[in-house]
């Protein structure tokens, strides 16, 4: 991970729940004893922190698991959950239509029944107590937390968890997952005030990857720059240079597969389909150039594990599959490390500002510039030459000289010079 450049580990749930996915949390208290114990956590953040790595949460506060010591819907805990008795103390926490067999559930899956977010209790166990969730596993080592569905999370509820995590730590933040424009978004009949608002520092951009696999798939570099400077116009600074740049998550299928195949078969079809040897090969191209602009482009790269090594597959649960130790596509994980190392070494691509230059049919090119430092970019998705200007490129692919003033930028070909 040091050797990609990670600066940060964003974890997916890790608390303790019935599912492999953790998103029905069980025990907030509690790491699943299938990954660890709470002093592993700790001694894990330690030693990410002795790295210059920091440690970033999935808080799952919209919804609970059926399985839990909370709703404890098939008795599995000793405590006395919401349905089973009326007078639980933890009956309140949740929506019953006719208890204890009708509730809320997010979206309609019953294993995951919603919370009353509004509720005084929930609320003080969340982030409103001293000793709650997001402090304590603040306090245990974790620098942050990304909010799972925040715009499924009433505005004052985000605010209260982003107030006690800089409470608890200053240097706290808080990412939600918002999948459309974080600034204008209206969800439940509500303009959100994730950004605009402060409740959030960042959220994660999905706009970019929408952007990313249109102009891949054949759309122009005119659109994907309209796209960009759109975000640009709309998010505050800190919101612009914060945002998770991901171009694969848990809830897409892998980058991979998605830049050349969007087969919608059934479950039993995608488990045996794999990409072809003459779409694997274009795949790895098109991945090379669009991690290239996700490194290059303002917000903070968000590498899904295992993307560096080439994995393909589906949308979940296919997109999960297990890290090919010893079965890397060693060309493109060194490429991966090449991008990290280009982006740790370079401030202007981490707080550099940004400047299109050229939007023309298959051909992109901006700069960042940041402290004294100016870099030029181009990207070449075609699949002829391109002549631009030259200067000392320090990374590339694709590239050859042709003239002292002049480099000749190869098919699929891209490169950052130093202006």
């Amino acid at each position: 991970l040091k050797a990609l450049g990670v600066e940060t580990l964003y974890f997916n749930p890790i608390f303790e729940a019935a599912e492999n996915h953790r998103y029905g949390t069980a025990d907030y208290d509690r790491i699943d004893p299938m990954l660890g114990c709470n002093e592993d956590f700790s001694r894990l953040c330690d030693e990410a922190h002795k790295r210059g790595m920091r440690v970033m949460l999935d808080g799952v506060f919209n919804h609970t698991g059926f399985v839990s010591r909370y709703f404890n819907g098939d008795g599995f805990y000793p405590d006395v959950g919401a349905c089973q008795s009326w007078d639980s103390p933890y009956r309140s926490w949740f929506q019953f239509i006719r208890w204890p067999d009708q509730y809320e559930s997010w979206w309609g899956i019953y294993s995951l029944p919603a919370v009353n977010e509004s509720d005084p209790g929930y609320r003080r166990f969340i982030f409103g107590d001293e000793d709650s969730v997001v402090r304590r596993w603040l306090r245990a080592g974790a620098d942050g937390w990304r909010l799972d569905v925040a715009d499924e999370l009433p505005d004052d509820f985000v605010a209260g968890i982003h107030a006690a995590a800089r409470a608890e730590k200053p240097s706290a933040v808080v990412i939600g997952e918002v999948w459309e424009d974080g600034s204008t978004k209206v969800a439940y009949g509500v303009r959100r005030k994730h950004i605009l608002g402060g409740h959030c520092d960042g959220l994660m951009n999905y706009p970019l990857r929408s952007a990313i696999l249109s102009y891949f798939s054949g759309g122009k570099a005119e659109d994907f720059v309209s796209g960009m400077e759109t975000i640009r116009e709309k998010y505050p600074p800190f919101a612009f240079y914060s945002a998770m740049n991901s171009l694969g998550t848990h809830d897409t299928p892998r980058i991979l597969t998605a830049l050349v195949d969007d087969f919608d078969g059934s479950r039993e079809e995608k488990a045996r389909r794999h990409l072809s040897r003459n779409q694997l090969e274009v795949a790895r191209d098109r991945l090379m150039m669009a991690s290239f602009l996700q490194y290059t482009l303002p917000g903070c790269p968000s590498l899904y594990y295992a993307d560096e090594t080439c994995m393909e597959g589906y949308k979940d649960p296919f997109n999960r599959r297990t890290y090919p130790w010893g079965r890397e596509d060693t060309e493109i994980l060194g490429h991966f490390r090449c991008l990290g190392k280009l982006r740790t070494q370079n401030i202007a691509l981490r707080l550099g500002d940004i400047r299109f230059t050229v939007a023309s049919d298959r051909h992109l090119a901006y700069t960042r510039s940041a402290q004294g430092q100016t870099l030029s970019i181009y990207v070449n998705r075609s699949g002829d030459a391109w002549d631009i200007p030259t200067g000392r490129v320090t990374f590339g692919k694709n590239i050859d000289t042709i003239s002292p003033d002049r480099l000749t930028l190869g098919p699929r070909g891209f490169c950052v010079m130093e202006a």
